[in-house]
């Protein structure tokens, strides 16, 4: 049983339970249920859940980086898989990147103070993202506004125990924020995520080539800082895709905390 695909179950549980009285205030009945299922969702993203016994691994494919300069690696699959800790929305293989275009550019976790910071204080924020391949788009969404940055201890578990829930009862437009769905062909498809509001260059059905911008890197979504998150899948809807690994033109795939250099016209390899 997964939670994106019960969804709508969860929901006609609520409003049957919210229907009928048991003898205190119905609103009641809707928390204790809202609480079950953000309990359930936290228990489901730390274990992670392995995959059916209908899972395939795709063979590695490789495409060009869908960055350019100086960028490291955060929940990298290289380090281990899945790498953010679950198979759902197609993340088996899927890694974070935030630019690093010199030590000390990108602020770092606190314990308290500041609690936020604004997405602009981070070099990320407004970085281009680029098509990794010639494709096709079929998923283009920017309406999402970017937040403030959970880069304290405290936004940090808000983020991971409330926010990262409550987002997974609205789906995978709220877990992804504005993000870009890439047709690669041969059923392989390329996910951008957390993209900055009204930055996407692109709508469904153009045909864009390697190394074009796409869109600008945001905050928008279930993300603690400014950052791209990148995959590769074998469906253009998250829900129900598997993840397929990959690898960068040049690079590879850089491990957990590694600096790695994609220069522009590495992007436009084909």
């Amino acid at each position: 049983m997964t939670l994106t695909g019960d969804r709508p179950l969860f929901f006609g549980l609520v409003i049957a339970h919210t229907w009928f009285d048991f003898g205190y205030p119905i609103l009641w009945n809707l928390l204790v249920l809202v609480l079950a299922y953000v309990l359930v969702t936290v228990a489901n993203r730390w274990g992670g859940g392995a995959p059916d016994d209908k899972q395939v691994i795709r063979e590695l494919v490789e495409v060009a980086a869908p960055v350019a300069d100086r960028w490291s690696a955060l929940d990298s699959p290289a380090d281990r898989t899945p790498s953010h800790g679950i198979h759902a929305y197609g993340q088996t293989f899927a890694i974070d990147v935030i630019a690093e275009p010199e030590p000390g550019a990108r602020p770092g976790l606190r314990a308290l103070w500041p609690l936020a910071r604004r997405a602009t204080d981070f070099p990320a924020f407004g970085a281009p993202i680029l098509a990794v391949a010639d494709a096709t788009v079929v998923r283009a969404h920017d309406r999402q506004r970017d937040h403030l940055s959970r880069t304290s201890w405290p936004a940090l578990l808000y983020l991971m125990l409330v926010e990262g829930s409550v987002r997974e009862l609205f789906g995978v437009h709220r877990i992804f924020g504005n993000h870009v769905v890439l047709d690669l062909g041969n059923g392989t498809y390329a996910a951008y995520a957390h993209l900055k509001r009204g930055s996407l260059t692109v709508r469904e059905g153009d045909r864009v080539s390697a190394g074009q911008q796409i869109a600008r890197c945001g905050n928008s979504g279930n993300s603690s800082e400014p950052h791209l998150h990148f995959q590769l899948m074998d469906s253009p809807d998250p829900d129900t895709a598997r993840g397929i690994p990959f690898r960068w033109h040049g690079i590879g795939v850089p491990r957990n905390r590694e600096i790695f250099e994609a220069p522009a016209a590495a992007a436009s390899h084909t």
